[in-house]
């Protein structure tokens, strides 16, 4: 049975609200777990992506000798410590070099976990350029046709958008997107690069785009993957139905956005249809004369 926590006093009670479910969530909090052992480039790893998720994110100082494949209640307890539901764990050894696991939690449980080596690494301190402002939301780009046709790479490129997205937000002006951050997956690799935009004088309103790399930049290649299955999956992904959009009734949109609607009318009498009056269409004044002629003398006649 669950435990209930009553509140010993306002600051309990807020915090306790805090962490409550919600129809719309916060933005969700990412962990940054160092393992027993480290390499110079998963502590690199560590630092510089967090940097990008700050301040939505909790960097470990301390080791943590657990192993997040063979034991998850170390990052289901440290879910629920610091109400996070992302989490990048780091670590080396000589059978898993430069390490880095990605996963993230539902209902304080793990939901899905990939396995990224770190092959090659490159500083931020290497690139002499300009940097990005804190908390500022990030351009998403993926290239690759695994990305579109392989499942785990499909569940993985999820799993980034989820980590790296930022805040929800309705709008977002164009000095707004500061950076890029591109995955690329060819040749059994997922390489990260990350961007700085410029927007210089183009003669029009709309600026023309230039791109800086300001790093880091890192080629992973995936090992093990630990996903939830699809029931699992749907559940975790499944909106209140009072957050989802009324369906308003006789309108649709086609593939261009076009908004179309539909109108219901009574049935109309073709015979009492009011037309356009035209002069071409009314009865001149000698046939009138004659009509009226015509019918004086069959009157008579019948007389």
């Amino acid at each position: 049975m669950q435990r209930i926590v009553k509140p010993s006093n306002q600051r309990v009670k807020r915090a306790l609200e805090k962490r409550a479910p919600k129809i719309i969530e916060n933005t969700k909090q990412a962990m940054f777990i160092k393992g027993g052992h480290t390499s110079e480039i998963v502590t690199l790893a560590l630092k510089e992506l967090y940097s990008y998720r700050k301040p939505n994110a909790v960097l470990f100082k301390k080791k943590n000798i657990t192993r997040p494949f063979e034991d998850q209640t170390s990052m289901e307890f440290f879910s629920k410590k610091s109400d996070s539901s992302l989490f990048m764990f780091g670590s080396h050894s000589k059978k898993r070099p430069h390490n880095l696991i990605i996963g993230r939690l539902f209902d304080y449980h793990v939901l899905d976990m990939v396995e990224l080596g770190v092959e090659n690494a490159v500083s931020m301190k290497e690139f002499q350029t300009g940097k990005i402002s804190l908390g500022s939301k990030p351009c998403l780009l993926f290239a690759g046709e695994p990305f579109e046709t392989d499942h785990e790479h499909q569940r993985l490129k999820n799993l980034l958008i989820d980590f790296f997205r930022g805040p929800v937000v309705d709008n977002i002006r164009l000095q707004g997107l500061e950076y890029v951050m591109m995955f690329t997956a060819i040749d059994g690799k997922i390489l990260l690069r990350i961007y700085k935009i410029l927007l210089k004088k183009s003669g029009t309103k709309t600026p023309r785009i230039e791109l800086e790399e300001i790093g880091p930049s890192f080629d992973f290649v995936m090992r093990r993957t630990k996903l939830a299955s699809l029931d699992l999956f749907k559940r975790a992904k499944r909106v209140p139905t009072t957050v989802q959009p009324k369906k308003k009734k006789n309108i649709s949109h086609d593939v261009f956005g076009t908004k179309l609607g539909r109108i219901h009318m009574q049935s109309q009498d073709i015979n009492k249809l009011q037309t356009r009056k035209m002069k071409g269409l009314k009865r001149k004044t000698t046939s009138k004369k004659n009509d009226s002629s015509l019918s004086k003398k069959s009157k008579s006649e019948v007389s």
